[in-house]
């Protein structure tokens, strides 16, 4: 995609974190910015920051697990901008860590209705109507890291970020066989500075676990600490994304550090080989084990 002044972006998680950051850096470019948010402080507080700062941009309030509120968005969208042009289905929430046999029936269903549903509602909402404008648009997916590699207790988050980027290599190659003017990317990152630890803030009551206890007190202090060490600011990841939907570039991954272990893994797979405890965790194993 080459030409963005006054094209459309709808960006889904967009009032705080990735998403926000990737919204200023499409509005930067002069594009119109549809904003989508189930948090709707949040969202009223990014619409008004951005259009102080001059961006032509509106906020939906939408619950992305919901196919029939991304249709509204998709139709809001429409009425304020008459097009769409980029879609970045970027809403993403996770679960407490716990084995897989401990995740309970409502931490599957949140984390798959929130991290997986809510781009299958947003392809099959968006890319339709895409395709039918003729014009160059790109479809960004937000994985993570985790979609390309595995480690204990994140289960369900791992299930669905693989999906994404499984969809998201599928779509790409549906954009070429049909011969549209669509392209593709998955976002795969690594340790980000967002609010996704404090996921269960957007948890919706009826998915919330009555009684369910802490079985891993240590992993999310272990995931602060390498947020914090490692983590990039969302803005270097919305420029990375910028430029993969320049470019046409598929995978979008954010920390060098972490190609030995997506190698190390596809190797596992080519070698028939089991995965080791310490090879998954990395410098984490230590720091989950005390």
């Amino acid at each position: 995609m080459k030409q963005f002044k006054s094209k459309t972006a709808v960006i889904t998680g967009g009032a705080s974190g990735i998403g926000r950051a990737m919204a200023d850096r499409f509005a930067a470019e002069g594009m119109n910015i549809v904003l989508a948010d189930i948090e709707e402080t949040a969202l009223g507080l990014a619409v008004r920051q951005m259009r102080t700062a001059g961006a032509n941009v509106i906020g939906v309030p939408t619950d992305v697990s919901r196919g029939d509120q991304v249709e509204a968005l998709a139709r809001a969208s429409l009425e304020a901008f008459g097009g769409v042009h980029i879609l970045c289905n970027n809403a993403g929430v996770a679960s407490d860590g716990a084995p897989s046999w401990a995740q309970t029936a409502h931490d599957w269903q949140w984390v798959i209705n929130v991290n997986l549903m809510s781009v299958v509602h947003g392809i099959r909402a968006f890319v339709p109507l895409m395709i039918d404008q003729n014009d160059e648009g790109h479809v960004v997916n937000t994985a993570s890291l985790a979609g390309l590699v595995a480690m204990p207790m994140a289960a369900p988050y791992h299930a669905t970020k693989f999906g994404v980027v499984a969809i998201t290599e599928s779509l790409f190659l549906e954009f070429a066989m049909q011969k549209t003017k669509l392209g593709a990317s998955v976002l795969c990152p690594a340790w980000v500075k967002t609010r996704i630890l404090d996921s269960a803030r957007n948890r919706p009551a009826e998915l919330r676990n009555s009684n369910q206890p802490k079985l891993d007190s240590n992993l999310k202090a272990a995931y602060s600490k390498r947020i914090e060490q490692q983590g990039l600011e969302p803005a270097h990841i919305a420029e990375r994304v910028f430029n993969a939907v320049r470019d046409g570039q598929l995978y979008i991954l954010s920390h060098p550090e972490f190609n030995n272990a997506i190698r190390w893994r596809h190797e596992n797979i080519l070698n028939e080989r089991n995965p080791t405890l310490e090879g998954a965790l990395g410098g984490m194993a230590e720091e989950l084990k005390r």
